[in-house]
């Protein structure tokens, strides 16, 4: 019986080596899901209700029914439910509502718990099945008394979910020292890694106050010239390097992996002279191996 059981499983995980999928976003910069169209067909831009693991949602389309290649996908899909109505549309709106009084009564709450947390956002299911709360914390925080006397006061499943504050910062949204609104805010669907080498390979300055975005941790724009430094960086001789130019054998003092152009210092009984050479005019006789 278990094997039968077993073998059932495994037949329902064949997948065709193409599917018909619809993408749906929850958020304007969140990520694109899919979902099974169930011979629904939508467009980009249309409202829909699907189904999630949290319950019924109400999203927006941003893929139309298109054919993907089965290893695009997690399976299973869920489904697409229906187009949303009008009467949807009503009620997605009064969940927005409810969200911002929801809000005002967790954090009287909170502060009745005299927990140290702070609250960043509200957001109901679809069917308000669920109440979820985000918040920022320094320190593990006990909830538990805070979600029975939510739960009490709003009769529904509470879920109290601590972000980070990039995750903070994505939420409020805000405008960042180049001027423009928060790319995470704004187009990120994901934080990537940065790190502090990004900024050392770019020559931009160590000062954690010019490298640091509102959140306080390291831009998320210095990756998005990573790779083209990367790559620039590999092909240019580096500081301290003893290079063969047209002028004869110098050492590397500065290099410009974007221009592609290096300054050689040559060393002489008159003095030192710096000149400036484009990477392919020179020839690394021996590199730095830093």
């Amino acid at each position: 019986m278990e094997e039968k059981v077993k073998k059932n499983a495994e037949e329902e995980q064949v997948l065709p080596e193409e599917v018909e999928i619809i993408g749906l976003k929850f958020k304007d910069t969140g990520k694109t899901y899919y979902f099974d169209p169930k011979k629904i067909t939508l467009a980009k831009g249309d409202d829909a209700i699907v189904e999630t693991a949290r319950g019924l949602e109400y999203g927006t389309v941003s893929i139309g029914n298109k054919t993907v290649k089965s290893s695009e996908i997690v399976p299973p899909l869920r489904a697409v439910v229906r187009k949303a109505t009008e009467a949807d549309k009503k009620q997605y709106n009064t969940n927005k509502e409810l969200e911002k009084e929801a809000m005002v009564t967790c954090q009287k709450k909170i502060e009745e718990h005299e927990l140290t947390m702070k609250l960043i956002d509200a957001e109901y299911t679809f069917d308000r099945s669920k109440l979820m709360f985000y918040f920022t914390a320094e320190v593990r925080v006990d909830f538990r008394e805070l979600v029975k006397d939510l739960a009490s006061v709003f009769r529904t499943r509470i879920e109290l979910r601590q972000i980070g504050i990039r995750d903070e910062a994505k939420m409020l949204g805000g405008i960042g020292i180049c001027g423009r609104p928060f790319c995470c805010s704004s187009f990120l669907n994901d934080f990537a890694q940065v790190s502090i080498k990004m900024a050392k390979e770019q020559n931009l300055s160590l000062n954690s106050a010019k490298i640091s975005g509102t959140c306080g941790r390291l831009m998320c724009c210095l990756r998005f010239e990573h790779e083209n430094y990367e790559n620039e960086i590999k092909k240019t001789p580096k500081n301290d390097a003893k290079v063969k130019t047209p002028d004869g054998e110098g050492v590397v003092v500065e290099s410009s992996p974007l221009t592609g152009y290096v300054k050689v210092k040559f060393s002489s009984p008159g003095g030192d002279t710096v000149k400036s050479y484009y990477r392919d005019d020179v020839t690394v006789i021996k590199q730095n191996s830093k």
